[in-house]
C-alpha cells in the first residue's frame, strides 16, 4: 500500500504533503491527553500490521488497521498514522520520504471518513452490532485506501492504470480480514472500554 519515492509526479507528491500537512495540524488540535496512550497504542500497531508483507502475484499486500485508528481516534488518526509511516520509511525504507505526505493522506483520510461517519453510531449500539459496524468501517477503510492508491497512481500516469487495477484486486482479500479484525476488536473494546468510542470534551467528534 506504500507508493515508493520516486514513483509519482511533482504535483501529486507536493499536493499530498499540504493535504498531509493539514490534516496533521487539524489531527493534534483534537488529541487530548486522554487519548495520547491510545494514539501510541495504534500507532505501533499500525507500524507492526504493515511490516508484514504477504506477497500476491506481483504485487504484496500487509495489514493497515487504519479504520479502527479512524473509529477511536477521529482526525488525529493523521498524526498517529504518519509517525508510523514515518518511522518506516526512515528505518526499513518501505515508502519513502519525498512521499510520505501522499501516503499519510491516503491511509489517514479514510480512517478520519470512516470515524466521522460510523463512530458517533458505536456508542449507541450493542456489542453485536457495534462489531458489525466496526467491520463495516474497517472494510471500508482498507477500499478506500485503495482507491486513494490508485487514484495517487492514474493522476500521475496513464502507465499506471494497469499498476492501479492491480493494487485494487490485490486487496481484495485485505479489505475482508480487516473487517473482519476490526469487528473482533471493536467488540472486544465495546464491551471492556466503551468509551474509546465517544467523543472527548474538546475534541472534534
Amino acid at each position: 500500500m506504500h507508493i515508493v519515492d520516486g514513483a509519482l509526479s511533482n504535483p501529486v507528491a507536493i499536493g499530498g504533503a499540504v493535504a498531509a500537512a493539514g490534516g496533521i495540524a487539524l489531527g493534534l488540535r483534537n488529541l487530548p491527553l486522554e487519548r495520547i496512550p491510545a494514539a501510541g497504542v495504534l500507532s505501533a500497531a499500525f507500524f507492526v500490521a504493515s511490516l508484514i508483507h504477504v506477497p500476491i502475484g506481483p504485487s504484496s499486500v500487509h495489514l493497515i488497521l487504519n479504520g479502527l485508528a479512524g473509529l477511536i481516534l477521529g482526525w488525529a488518526a493523521f498524526p498517529t498514522l504518519f509517525v508510523g509511516l514515518l518511522l518506516q520509511a526512515v528505518f526499513f525504507g518501505f515508502g519513502g520520504v519525498t512521499v510520505l505526505g501522499i501516503n499519510t493522506v491516503n491511509i489517514a483520510l479514510p480512517a478520519v471518513l470512516v470515524g466521522l461517519a460510523i463512530r458517533p453510531l458505536i456508542p449507541r449500539s450493542g456489542p453485536v452490532m457495534a462489531a458489525l459496524l466496526g467491520g463495516f468501517a474497517g472494510a471500508l477503510a482498507i477500499a478506500l485506501t485503495t482507491l486513494g492508491v490508485a487514484l495517487s497512481l492514474m493522476m500521475t500516469g496513464q502507465e499506471f492504470l494497469a499498476a492501479a487495477h492491480l493494487i485494487f484486486v490485490a486487496h481484495l482479500p485485505v479489505i475482508v480480514i480487516e473487517g473482519l479484525l476490526t469487528g473482533f476488536a471493536v467488540l472486544l473494546a465495546r464491551k471492556v472500554k466503551p468509551d474509546l468510542f465517544t467523543a472527548l470534551k474538546g475534541a472534534a467528534p
